[in-house]
């Protein structure tokens, strides 16, 4: 099990973007949150098994097919690995 902290640049806010990340999460079985922050960023926490995870990282970056296209634009990404925190389900925030 691991931990990815995402925070998630480019227009991403009033799209959609949130929700479809919590689609994706819960469709490789992931729990974590999606976040709007104050400066136009969306914080995407997910944990669960490292494959599924990078999975939904590909998918953040629409490197990897996804259920539905991915809104907005993701210029770019920074990602903090770590441990589980264990989370419950997957919010949005």
């Amino acid at each position: 099990m691991i931990r990815l902290t995402a925070w998630v640049h480019g227009h991403v806010q009033g799209v959609g973007f949130r929700w479809w990340v919590r689609s994706q999460a819960m469709e490789l079985g992931l729990v974590g949150s999606a976040t709007n922050l104050m400066d136009g960023r969306v914080c995407v926490v997910a944990e669960g098994p490292k494959e599924q995870v990078e999975s939904l990282l590909r998918r953040l970056w629409a490197l990897e097919p996804a259920t539905y296209d991915r809104p907005g634009k993701v210029k770019t990404i920074i990602e903090q690995w770590g441990e589980p925190k264990g989370e419950r389900r997957f919010d949005v925030r």
